[in-house]
């Protein structure tokens, strides 16, 4: 076409413009330029191509729209598509945080009764480690793998608000160590369901304050009554006796028939008044060197045993606690034992009908090798009894030193149960409500899972003259 136009010298460059524009009419309409003009095209049409071809020319500006069109669809989708990366990227930043305080809630959990230490600073629980912003705290991200609501969606405001409430109130839950994966989703449901709050009705709640005040009742009295004398008291940790009592009652009403304790000195004398149903005459009795002197050979009442039977919702539940020497935890393999032997005779082989539970002070069960022998046996299948239930009466204060770096190497006195990869909830003992709450949850896990489990019940107290948690 340009050569046929520089062979008419009329056509020069100063007119190109008009002759554009007619051409273009032309191809549109043929009908709507001069006759002269449309003949002239007309011949345009039959130049031969490059390619030898012989074919008629189409509108350009259609074609020029065209491409205008498309490059503007091509830069809104690379737009839309850059919008849309960012948004995925800050949702995986979301999923981190929330993998943070599930793995490292605990840390930063309320835990300390006196709050001697303020809570450590750990970037990884805030949201600008993952580079969110203020801004994106009101914007909505996927909450589909929490158990938080039932909407798929949720403020990032509140996730942080949610995760914080379950994982960093006076509950501190480790169970991201388990490696399976059914195990881990049934404590996110069920501690994120209710965000680690407890919900009792006025009648339990007044049960649990009758449990605490008989504890306080009976270690005022003893205080008073007994100056000088020793007795390992439990002042300080009476929510122990709340959480024993739920043990006991969710238990029986699960169709366990018997439970064998097994426990130190601490809050023993406690144990055997108000959950055994010990009368108070005869612990008053063996104070005063009144009763009966048939112990053996240099032992003492704080060593002695007892059986009685309890009434539960699911009917009577005969208990048991074990003779202990000095050496605490070595009555640890003993009650395993004992446990074991009531399953066969028994012909339970799961553990459904006996339950062990063994009472720990947080410095023997951190520095005694046989708690991490008898955990070694845990799940063997000679020595299997079903999962035993640890709760630990946790004064911080255990071998004399109140600095856990000159105790322990260990982050937690629980730390060695994470060889069995058993969950483990840290929880304040000022608060207990939330101690009978993680009580039922340990329960109920052991019951589902038959697997150990630990409640941590981290309290204070000063120890008094010659009352060390160490072995004698």
């Amino acid at each position: 076409m340009m050569q046929q136009l520089r062979s008419n010298s009329y056509l020069f460059g100063g007119n190109a413009p008009y002759v554009e524009e007619l051409y273009e009419a032309y191809l549109d309409n043929p009908g709507s330029v001069p006759d002269t003009w449309r003949v002239y095209f007309d011949n345009l049409q039959h130049v031969p191509a490059v390619d030898g071809s012989d074919t008629r020319d189409v509108a350009h500006a259609p074609v020029v729209e065209s491409f205008a069109q498309r490059a503007k669809a091509n830069a809104f989708a690379l737009k839309a598509s850059a919008s849309d990366l960012a948004v995925a990227r800050k949702q995986v930043h979301v999923q981190s945080l929330i993998a943070a305080y599930r793995s490292l809630g605990s840390r930063w959990a309320d835990l300390d009764p006196l709050k001697r230490t303020e809570r450590p600073k750990i970037p990884e629980l805030e949201t600008a480690f993952y580079d969110l912003s203020e801004a994106d705290l009101d914007f909505s991200f996927s909450a589909i793998n929490t158990y938080f609501t039932k909407a798929e969606n949720m403020p990032l405001r509140e996730i942080v608000q949610a995760l914080r409430e379950t994982y960093c109130g006076t509950i501190g839950a480790e169970f991201m160590h388990c490696t399976d994966p059914t195990e881990k989703r049934w404590w996110q449901e069920r501690l994120e369901s209710i965000r680690s709050k407890p919900s009792f009705t006025a009648e339990q709640k007044k049960h649990i304050l009758d449990r605490l005040t008989a504890a306080e009742g009976l270690e005022r009295y003893l205080h008073t009554k007994y100056v000088g004398q020793k007795r390992f008291s439990l002042e300080g940790g009476e929510s122990f006796i709340a959480s024993m009592d739920e043990v006991v009652q969710r238990a029986g009403a699960n169709g366990v028939q018997e439970i064998v304790i097994g426990m130190a000195h601490r809050g023993r004398l406690n144990v055997l008044v108000n959950t055994l149903g010990k009368m108070p005459k005869d612990l008053f009795a063996e104070f005063d060197h009144t009763a009966p002197e048939d112990l053996p050979s240099g032992d003492v009442k704080y060593h002695q045993g007892f059986s009685s039977d309890i009434s539960t919702p699911g009917g009577p539940v005969h208990l048991s606690l074990a003779f202990n020497p000095s050496h605490l935890e070595i009555v640890n393999p003993v009650v395993e034992g004992s446990v074991k032997a009531r399953m066969d005779r028994r012909g339970d082989k799961t553990g459904a009908q006996v339950l062990p539970v063994l009472v720990h002070g947080d410095a023997a069960f951190a520095g005694q090798g046989v708690v991490m022998e008898t955990l070694a046996l845990a799940q063997t299948r000679g020595y299997y009894t079903g999962g035993t239930v640890h709760l630990v009466i946790n004064n911080q204060i255990g071998f004399t030193t109140s600095d856990p770096r000159d105790s322990r190497s260990t982050l937690y006195c629980t730390d060695v149960v994470k060889m069995i990869e058993a969950p483990v909830l840290h929880v304040n003992g000022d608060d207990p409500e939330a101690v009978v709450l993680c009580t039922q949850l340990a329960m109920d896990y052991r019951q589902q899972f038959r697997k150990d489990v630990v409640v941590d019940i981290v309290c204070f107290r000063k120890l008094g003259h010659n009352e060390q948690d160490t072995p004698a």
